[in-house]
């Protein structure tokens, strides 16, 4: 796998191998995606095995402008129009009643696609230069911490053959996953996954919009019976290979046993062992953006469990807890 530079020769390049049915690690304001051109069967296919990801997990598919997005869709509900113009481009998916044509294994055999226009510049550019609708989940291997920096893909995926390299324009600006919006009848508007665009600001623009909590078990599996399934909707993801014990605001640490990491949001204990803090200003946008980088320098520690805490559950902080939540040991 190539590394590519944020230049014009970086992106001639990337454009290249994704025309020629490769696949390239986009950057994106969220985290970094494992892109290929969507409409393309055989490429799609290549993202799943490149991942190791189940196919009943549908993709998102990215393009360059909300009207390329649309055109994807065979029906689109006013509810849609109305949080694209306002949150697109930027983190946030629509989750759409598909046009007939496409690959079926993009939305996992479902009547619906995922669809997303990214804010990152880089990514942008990529999706105007090579013309492309890009299926672009995150560049990692399926149940792994999301990367958010050009060295988190490569460790991840450096060694798979389909992914030609990736774009490297630093580290991601959010650093969580978009928000994922469904529209599954009557008037209806569902939160699937929390991300980095947040509910408050969701229900300016929309104000009856559902929301059911990563620990609902009860709640999500009666919505994917119903078939209102979409990316982000699995119980245990974003996880690292230690085991995490995830406590709540103020719990007390628990006794060590063994070599513990520790993840704290604001201030930390006195604990032995290595540790991480998100933000000590007790910014939420900066707990994010730094989330998944914390994550992984603790899994790289020899440690037998990683001890975390929920931050405030309010704006990003709910987003972060459904990660939390989603990597932690049930």
């Amino acid at each position: 796998m190539q590394c590519w530079a944020d230049n014009s020769e970086g992106l001639e390049q990337a454009v290249e191998a994704l025309r020629a049915g490769k696949l390239v690690g986009m950057p994106t304001e969220t985290v970094y995606g494992l892109a290929g051109n969507a409409l393309d069967g055989k490429v799609v296919a290549s993202i799943f095995a490149a991942k190791q990801r189940p196919t009943f997990d549908p993709l998102i598919v990215h393009t360059a402008c909300p009207e390329q997005a649309f055109a994807l869709a065979s029906s689109i509900p006013r509810e849609a129009e109305v949080l694209a113009e306002r949150f697109w481009p930027g983190p946030l998916t629509l989750v759409l009643p598909r046009r007939k044509g496409l690959p079926d294994l993009l939305s996992a055999g479902l009547d619906t696609l995922a669809l997303r226009v990214p804010s990152h510049p880089l990514a942008h550019q990529l999706l105007v230069r090579s013309g492309l609708a890009l299926a672009a989940p995150s560049a990692n291997r399926f149940g792994h911490i999301s990367p958010t920096t050009a060295r988190h893909v490569m460790e991840e995926l450096g060694h798979v053959p389909e992914v030609a390299g990736v774009l490297d324009a630093g580290p991601c600006e959010m650093g969580v996953e978009s928000t994922v919006i469904g529209f599954p009848g009557e008037g209806r508007v569902v939160v699937y996954r929390l991300g980095a665009t947040p509910l408050e600001e969701l229900r300016e623009v929309v104000e009856a919009v559902e929301w059911v909590r990563a620990t609902d078990r009860d709640a999500q599996s009666d919505r994917v019976q119903k078939g209102e399934q979409s990316p982000g909707m699995l119980d245990r993801h974003y996880a690292p290979r230690s085991p995490m014990l995830l406590l709540e605001r103020g719990e007390p640490a628990p006794a060590e046993v063994g070599p513990t990491g520790w993840l704290f949001f604001d201030s930390a204990l006195d604990v032995e062992g290595p540790r991480e803090l998100l933000s000590g200003k007790r910014d939420l946008r900066e707990a994010a953006t730094r989330l998944f980088a914390c994550m992984r320098r603790l899994d790289e520690q020899p440690v037998k469990r990683i001890v975390a805490w929920k931050v405030p559950d309010q704006g990003l902080g709910r987003a972060i807890n459904d990660r939390l939540t989603r990597a932690a040991e049930k």
